[in-house]
This record gives structure tokens, sequence and C-alpha cells, in this order.
């Protein structure tokens, strides 16, 4: 089942995703040149202006050539989540179909491209002093705790989610202890009905060619400064923005628990790891293009 659109709309809502490192941010940059419009960052690490190094943020000369919104909007101490993104983002596009027939959702975050394809329910607020025996249970037991105590109470949600994804595990559990009814119980299966249709390209490369693009990045966030990008934001470890893939195995190493030689190949392998997760991700979108980012054509014939 694919999200509805109001009869005679000609607006497209085009949806450019795929793993880390497979090269969506250029290809992003030439389609909306081509397409005379703008892109939606649906890329959650890209949010934060602090981070720069590390969430491999569109380069100025890219932010220069096309216009992009949600990249650098917030700071890290920041309360956001994928309702306030859904809101946001929708008011962004329909400005953006005010002037164009196109508009692009670029990004690797499938939760947030979720909030988009298919709308995202609305749940109470934070509640800190849940929020707050969740981060215990977490320092002392980690991720198989948490694990263990959203299958407990919430034993369908369990089966659901990524289950190395710590923020989506506590918010879960939090949810279901505020209201007493279980997380998945308040989400809905229907799908948010759009003012324009949505067409999805996923990018892909062969398995080496893409591991071997995430390998390079690596080194190449390595030399333009991810060890000291870390350093300065060591003390702020706790924001959820720094608990993610890069940052948080160098933080691993700034604490003592092994070398930087073993923490750049964690990075290196964690990544590769998210990339793969990402694509099962993925095949969830309807009637999507799987292609090489560089069959520009092939993606422009999809379109039109």
């Amino acid at each position: 089942m694919t999200n509805s659109k109001t009869k005679g709309s000609d607006k497209v809502l085009l949806v450019i995703t795929g793993p880390t490192a497979v090269g969506k941010t250029g290809l992003g940059v030439q389609l909306a040149k081509k397409l005379q419009t703008e892109i939606i960052s649906a890329d959650s690490r890209q949010f934060y202006q602090e981070l720069k190094i590390g969430t491999a943020t569109p380069r100025p000369e890219e932010l220069a050539e096309v216009k992009h919104h949600f990249v650098g909007h917030l700071t890290l101490s920041d309360s956001y989540n994928v309702s306030i993104f859904q809101e946001q983002a929708l008011g962004v596009i329909s400005k953006i179909f005010d002037k164009s027939n196109y508009c692009i959702l670029l990004g690797g975050s499938g939760l947030y491209i979720d909030a988009i394809w298919r709308g995202f329910d609305e749940m109470p607020p934070a509640d800190e002093n849940i929020r707050n025996q969740i981060d215990k249970v977490y320092q002392k037991e980690g991720l198989p705790g948490l694990r263990l105590w959203l299958k407990q109470i919430d034993p369908d949600f369990y089966l659901q989610l990524d289950p190395a994804n710590p923020n989506r595990i506590k918010r879960a559990i939090e949810v279901t202890l505020s209201t007493g009814i279980p997380y998945s119980r308040l989400r809905t299966n229907t799908f948010a009905k759009r003012p324009f249709s949505m067409k999805f390209v996923v990018l892909d490369r062969p398995k080496e060619e893409l591991f071997k693009r995430i390998n390079h990045r690596v080194d190449q966030m390595v030399d333009e400064g991810l060890i000291e990008e870390a350093l300065g934001f060591f003390k702020f470890r706790q924001f959820n923005a720094l608990k993610t893939v890069g940052y948080r195995e160098l933080f691993d190493w700034l604490s003592g628990c092994y070398s930087l030689e073993m923490a750049l190949e964690k990075i290196k392998t964690h990544t590769r790891r998210y990339a793969k997760r990402q694509k099962t991700w993925f095949r969830r979108y309807p009637d999507a293009l799987w292609v090489h980012p560089e069959n520009i054509q092939q993606i422009l014939n999809f379109i039109k």
C-alpha cells in the first residue's frame, strides 16, 4: 500500500536514498539543478550545525549550488524528534511545490523518510523521570538489557525494530511505560494522505565497491580532522546526536577502551554493517528504482 495523493496533483516528491557513502549528495545536487528544485535533507546526522566531518555534511560549494533545508538547523542541545521533522518538512515541501513540480527528499535516515511517506503517529512527550530510569539500565546493562526489557513489555514492536538502535528501543520503552499501552499498539498501519505523489530511487553499488568507498570515506574523514572533532565533543558525548557511528568509537578510545587503530577499524566495520541494515530497510519502498548513482539518465527517465 502506498500513500494517496490529492486528485489531479502533478507534484512529485522524489526520494533519493541509499546506504551511507553510496553517493547521494552529489547526485542529489545534479538532479535538483536539472529539475530546478530544492533539497530536503533526510539525514538526521546532518541536522546538527556543530557536526561537520563525522556526518559527511554537504560541502559549501554543494550548499551554494542548490538550496538545502534541514542541514545544520539544530544545535547539539536541541530537543528534536521525527514528529517535529514531519511537521516542519511538510511545510517546507509545500512552499517548494508553489515554485516547482518537483521536490527532492535526500538522505539515508529511513525513519525520517517514512515520516513523510506514511506519516508518524503522535506520541506522548518525553518523561524525564522515566527516561533517566531507562538510561540507567542502558549504562549498566547496555543494549542487551534494553532489548530484553522491550521484549518483555512489547514483544510485537521488539520484532519490528532495528536491534542495534538504542534510541528507538529507549523511546519504545518510554512510551509504553508512560501510557501503559504497548508502543506497537499506539502506532497505526494507515498511510497519511499527501497532496503529492512520491517516487523512490534507491542508489546502490556492488558490495565490494560500496565497502571500498566506506573505508575510503573513513580515512578521508580522519585526514580532514575527525579525531580532533571528536576530541572537541568528548565532554558532550551524552547528547543523542553524538551516540552514532564514528563518534561513539572515538569516545570509547578516549575513555581507554581500546587503541586508536582499533577504534578506526571499528568505525569502518560498524559503518559497513549500518549500510547493510539501511539496504534492508529501503527494500520496503514501493516500486522503487534501484540504480547505480552514475546512471543519471535512467533516473531522469524514471522520474518523468
